[in-house]
């Protein structure tokens, strides 16, 4: 008997899928948002007048520093430069510590937050980009709102980027989804961890309530704003070293809390290069990192900056 010959799909049942996913964001799904990046920044608006008193040691100093490197790590090289853009290849135990360690900064589970910077990188400050700036216009009505929107309303629009169209490769790795499925347990280790630290190290109920206080909350609400700082300020402000199709700009200041993220520029000039600040005296703390896991072996292919490609895309101004 004949086999009947494969025949291709028809090419309407081959249509990319949507870029929006077809449910939207729910009621519930806001609220956890709210609370989950409101508490935070009240405990940072407290954290000034909790300083001057007996609500911050030394233990509290030692364990908010960090937990803010590792979570703030796990986002810029682990969830941004390695999941996101592939600047280099991970050995497995380092790939699972990367998707741990940025989880732990309650940005959101690792291939929403993927999907959704993806996005971001193929509209960047257009119509489509999730968080841009210059949603609402160029005048100062218009960009100061664009400024809160980039900032941080933008994670309360219904619109959900479709994970199957932007991080397909992600929904394939078991490791990764079962870091992204794990996401509620690790919001709980990254609120309670720092208190039972503090609690063992001062062998005292008020070391634990002063580190969930100062490594808990207070932390997770700066490296909230560290971060969402590149997706507004960065996008305004700051100096065109590299000519870009977008409005993405470098901060030096940003550049050490950052971890080397506010070097945007270039970034978006060379997404998934794994240096940031190539230029002299731009200090990239993240592409330290990588160059070192390289070294040590954990880290391979990795995408460091190509002179010739840079220097091809300098600004008349900056060359």
């Amino acid at each position: 008997m004949t086999k009947a010959p494969v025949v291709d799909p028809p090419l309407r049942d081959r249509r990319p899928l949507p870029e929006i996913d077809p449910e939207p964001q729910g009621t519930f799904e806001r609220v956890l948002v709210a609370v989950f990046t409101g508490v935070p920044f009240l405990a940072l608006l407290a954290a000034v007048p909790m300083a001057w008193g007996s609500f911050l040691g030394w233990t509290d100093v030692a364990l908010t520093a960090v937990f803010y490197a590792v979570s703030a790590a796990g986002i810029t090289v682990g969830y941004h430069r390695y999941f996101t853009h592939g600047s280099f290849k991970a050995r497995r135990w380092l790939k699972i510590v990367l998707g741990v360690s940025g989880s732990l900064a309650l940005e959101g589970p690792v291939i929403t937050w993927v999907a959704d910077h993806r996005r971001h990188h193929k509209h960047s400050d257009k119509e489509a980009d999730p968080h841009s700036p210059w949603r609402f216009g160029s005048d100062w009505k218009g960009l100061t709102k664009g400024l809160l929107w980039a900032h941080y309303g933008w994670m309360f629009d219904g619109n959900r980027t479709c994970k199957e169209r932007f991080a397909k490769d992600l929904l394939r790795d078991r490791d990764v989804v079962r870091i992204h499925r794990s996401f509620p347990a690790l919001v709980a280790v990254s609120l309670l961890l720092p208190a039972a630290l503090g609690g063992l190290l001062t062998m005292s109920w008020q070391g634990a309530l002063t580190a969930f206080f100062w490594a808990g909350l207070v932390r997770i609400s700066l490296v909230h704003h560290v971060t969402w700082s590149v997706n507004s300020i960065c996008h305004v402000f700051g100096k065109e070293d590299f000519e870009v199709r977008d409005k993405s700009r470098n901060v030096w200041w940003l550049a050490i809390p950052s971890l080397g993220e506010s070097w945007h520029n270039l970034h978006h000039a060379e997404p998934t290069c794994a240096r940031h600040g190539v230029l002299k005296g731009q200090v990239d703390i993240s592409a330290r990192i990588i160059q070192a896991c390289e070294k040590a072996g954990w880290a391979y292919d990795v995408r460091w900056p190509d002179p010739e490609r840079l220097a091809a895309k300098r600004t008349k101004q900056a060359a």
